[in-house]
């Protein structure tokens, strides 16, 4: 017998309050004291949440409601079942909480920055530059294949901040793949893997900063050269670039991403019912706007965020522009370089007179009502990850990475790249995983350099990895609102994707650790070139099948 949609959800409902009665009636001790530990501390249980929460988005399509169910999973095992101590945990922890995560200055400055990006993008909506550059791309852009190379080239010119890259990215060309039937999840994978996969291979961004302060400072390196000689080792970032570029000209499409590609062709950019930011699509633009008011302003938004993180690096006290990058609070800098952005549209647009002053005035709450749903989501995936932080995640990944440490370390490039990846995807953070691995991977690796430089680039390229397809990254949240898509379906069509080149790249990874064991000189020049071939044999052959099929 076929049980029917109601009656699933009455079970449901039922099986959770079962669950919250009993958690109430028989709740578990929390033990007092600065050195406390839940029951599955620094266990495989700690990876328990994301999983969860990763799970149910996947299988029920509902983001909020995994992410809650992930959370709250991640307080109760950590006051060891005690529902109070959990809720009281999950808000208001020190080193986790709901409430806490909001409160901090990163997090605080990531949502004002995406709050008055919301605004300059509805700003430049509702002056008509977005429409003005969609009428000469039209003209310009006459393919749905140069709709989305032109994507690509904008992601990789866009490498300075790779939120920064979502946003600006969609905002700019979704008028012009929207013209040409380019699916919004089609759109949404294009913006997340020119964003985090750029940055990481980019000597001037705020990643690169993050990886030279990963490095120990006692260890002896130097960070920022140890990132250089990582570029060409990172497989996955310089893979997906590769594979972006062969899947447009190829116009190959497979998983997911198909059927939502050909309802695009067909006139449906967004394949399921939900239609994000329908009401920022549907406004009405100014008659009056043209081309520039959407260049100049993006323009001025790309060099004042420069100029904004570098000022919070002391380059206008005097450090080098390199250092100012590395010692930058690239968050901070977004804020400033959004706020001079919008006040050179204030005059702009009042100079030329293509809008009123109430109506700029009111671009602002439109620009924060569209960014509600993505500011939510970033917002739980910080308390997740923070209670995946409480339950000790971090130091189960070193306890095992650590125990691989005695196998042949020929393997361990490819093993490191696999624990990153997962971790990351579990964690939803890229920067929080390298901050973990790196400095074991220099204490793995003390008697051949080279071996460290592939070692640590294949912990930057896992991390890229596991970031770029997680449903609770940062990266990932704002990737689906700058293209106006649907958040869990840009994860279920570009994971099919991602793991294609992350399958290549373990096996790259394999190459490179056998030459740079053996051979102790730089195995790039090998194992790079030989990776790409078979990633684009791999594509070819899909490509091949594929065409048989249809």
């Amino acid at each position: 017998m076929q049980i029917g949609k109601k009656t699933k959800n009455l079970l449901l409902i039922c099986a959770l309050a079962a669950i919250f009665i009993f958690l109430f009636l028989f709740p578990g001790s929390v033990p007092a004291g600065e050195e406390y530990a839940p029951y599955v501390y620094r266990s495989v249980f700690s990876l328990l949440p994301p999983v969860i929460a990763i799970t149910l988005a996947l299988l029920t399509k509902e983001v909020y409601f995994s992410l809650f169910i992930g959370i709250l999973a991640g307080g109760l095992l950590y006051c060891n079942g005690n529902l109070a101590s959990a809720v009281e945990t999950i808000l208001y922890h020190e080193n986790g909480g709901f409430v806490t995560n909001i409160a901090t200055l990163q997090n605080a400055s990531i949502l004002v920055f995406v709050v008055l990006l919301g605004s300059l993008v509805a700003l430049m909506n509702k002056a008509g530059g977005s429409a003005a550059f969609g009428r000469w791309a039209s003209e310009h852009i006459r393919t749905r294949r140069g709709a989305q190379l032109a994507a690509i080239l904008l992601g990789v010119l866009i490498f300075v901040d790779d939120g920064f890259n979502c946003m600006t990215v969609g905002s700019v060309i979704r008028p012009v793949t929207d013209r040409h039937h380019v699916s919004r999840a089609k759109l949404a994978y294009i913006i997340d893997a020119t964003a985090a996969p750029v940055c990481i291979i980019a000597p001037i961004s705020s990643w690169a900063a993050a990886v030279t302060y990963s490095v120990p400072a006692g260890s002896g390196i130097n960070g920022f050269e140890m990132f250089l000689r990582t570029i060409p080792y990172n497989f996955y970032a310089i893979g997906t670039l590769l594979m972006m570029i062969l899947i447009v000209c190829l116009e190959l499409d497979f998983g997911p991403m198909k059927l939502h590609e050909d309802n695009a062709a067909k006139g449906d950019l967004f394949t399921t019912p939900d239609r994000p930011f329908a009401d920022a699509d549907d406004e009405v633009p100014s008659s009056r706007g043209g081309v520039i008011d959407l260049v100049l302003p993006v323009a001025v938004l790309i060099v004042s965020c420069i100029v904004g993180i570098v000022y919070t690096g002391g380059f206008f006290d005097g450090v080098g522009f390199i250092d100012a990058f590395a010692n930058s609070n690239s968050a901070m800098g977004l804020v400033f370089g959004s706020l001079i952005a919008i006040l050179f549209t204030f005059f702009l647009y009042m100079f030329r007179g293509v809008i009123t002053f109430r109506e700029f005035m009111e671009c602002f709450p439109t620009g924060f009502r569209s960014m509600c749903a993505p500011m939510i989501i970033l917002i739980m995936a910080w308390n997740l990850s923070g209670m995946t932080g409480l339950l000790g995640a971090d130091l189960y990944i070193h306890d095992v990475v650590a125990a691989s440490a005695g196998a042949l370390k020929i393997f361990l490039p490819c093993i490191i790249f696999i624990v990153a990846v997962f971790l990351a995807f579990s964690t939803g953070t890229s920067w929080g995983t390298f901050s973990i691995l790196i400095p074991i991977v220099c204490n793995v690796f003390t008697d051949s350099y080279e071996m460290l430089v592939i070692a640590i680039a294949a912990c930057l390229s896992g991390a890229v990895c596991g970031d770029h397809c997680s449903p609770i990254s940062d990266t990932t949240i704002m990737a689906s609102a700058g293209a106006h898509s649907n958040h869990v379906n840009h994860v279920t069509t570009q994971i099919p994707y991602a793991f294609t080149v992350a399958g290549v790249c373990a096996a790259g990874y394999l190459l490179a650790g056998v030459l740079g064991y053996f051979m102790n000189s730089p195995a790039a020049i090998v194992s790079l070139p030989l990776t790409m071939i078979l990633l684009a044999a791999v594509i070819a052959t899909a490509n091949r099948l594929i065409k048989a099929k249809q």
